[in-house]
């Protein structure tokens, strides 16, 4: 008689508070103990990556938690080589599990003699053996296409959805929801469609790399609860001289849902001592304990989320499911009232 084997998952170094997330409401759903495998990613005294499986994973359906956070290259090749020892370990399928997707914003050659360098990341994760990828808000969604395997690409925004209705719920008419640049302006429009709120824009040009010379806001928030939308907070420069802006235009006052907090280099400081009320984030990237302290940081769970995908990919049912608040509230049941 064939027997039923259950998806196994397998964490790098970058995240295991999630990973740990995951395993529990996977052991939740499946009525049954479903940690961690157990192994060991080391480095040797030159940095050198080594890991060692110290459980059978023939024949099994392998899930490699790691997204490419800080530090990007070691956590890249943490996930390489795990993925190379399950296919040397005779894996039935390797599923790579990247809830922040590094190197994403180097996705297109912006001037001559510069690399595309997520399409150089793609290659190498599927020379690894990897066999699927599951991840959330890719910078660019074209990026999807530099893979020669599927690419299920989660989105944030049905998560902040259930969190802007609970926790503005008293005052939902008031809320505008802000792109901080035109690029944004899908994300955005989306996640504004999802709670009925209106839309507005904020305009930048730059003169050069890395300085804004101007921001105009393009819509009405004057006395409105404005939530700015975005996919990556890095040093939150940008981010917090647009919620300037926006308290400038008239605002009432000003939240962020950023999906993916790098928060580097001086970002916290930023944003504790800005114009917005909070940022709220997830945590597909580890939160250090300054994130974790920050006076107006919240940070919201990936987990339920990222647990009913691996699920669902493992049982062969919807992933696109997930975009729905009718599948999404049971899961995170607990954490939101019912809308």
């Amino acid at each position: 008689m064939a027997t039923i084997t259950e998806p196994k998952l397998i964490s790098g170094n970058a995240n295991k508070q999630l990973a740990s997330a995951v395993a529990r409401r996977m052991s939740m759903h499946r009525g049954m103990n479903l940690g961690l495998v157990d192994a060991r990613v080391e480095r040797f005294n030159d940095g050198e990556i080594f890991v060692e499986v110290f459980e059978n994973v023939r024949g099994e359906d392998m899930y490699v938690i790691q997204p490419n956070s800080n530090p990007a290259n070691d956590n890249l090749m943490e996930l390489l080589i795990m993925a190379d020892a399950l296919r040397r370990s005779s894996a039935a399928r390797i599923t790579a599990v990247i809830p922040y997707f590094g190197y994403a914003r180097q996705d297109r050659r912006t001037k001559s003699r510069t690399p595309i360098s997520a399409k150089l990341v793609a290659n190498m994760i599927t020379g690894a053996g990897v066999e699927r990828v599951l991840t959330m808000d890719l910078h660019a969604s074209q990026i999807q296409g530099f893979f020669d395997i599927p690419v299920d690409n989660l989105y944030a925004a049905p998560i902040f959805a259930l969190d802007i209705q609970h926790h503005f719920k008293k005052r939902l008419e008031n809320v505008t929801i802000v792109s901080p640049d035109v690029g944004g302006v899908g994300r955005a429009r989306e996640l504004a469609k999802r709670i009925g709120s209106p839309l507005a824009i904020v305009d930048k040009r730059r003169e050069k790399p890395g300085e804004i010379a101007e921001m105009t806001v393009i819509g009405e928030v004057k006395d409105r609860t404005c939530i700015v939308i975005d996919d990556i907070v890095d040093t939150a420069g940008t981010l917090c001289k647009a919620a300037e802006v926006i308290m400038q235009a008239g605002a009432k006052e000003v939240h962020s849902y950023i999906t993916h907090g790098v928060l580097s280099g001086p970002a916290i400081e930023r944003v504790t001592n800005s114009v917005m009320k909070s940022l709220v984030i997830t945590d597909t990237i580890e939160p250090t304990e300054a994130t974790r302290n920050a006076k107006n940081i919240r940070i919201v769970p990936t987990a339920p989320m990222f647990a009913q995908a691996i699920l669902n990919t493992w049982n062969g049912t919807s992933i696109s499911s997930l975009l729905h608040t009718d599948t999404l509230l049971p899961i995170y049941e607990g954490t939101y009232s019912p809308i």
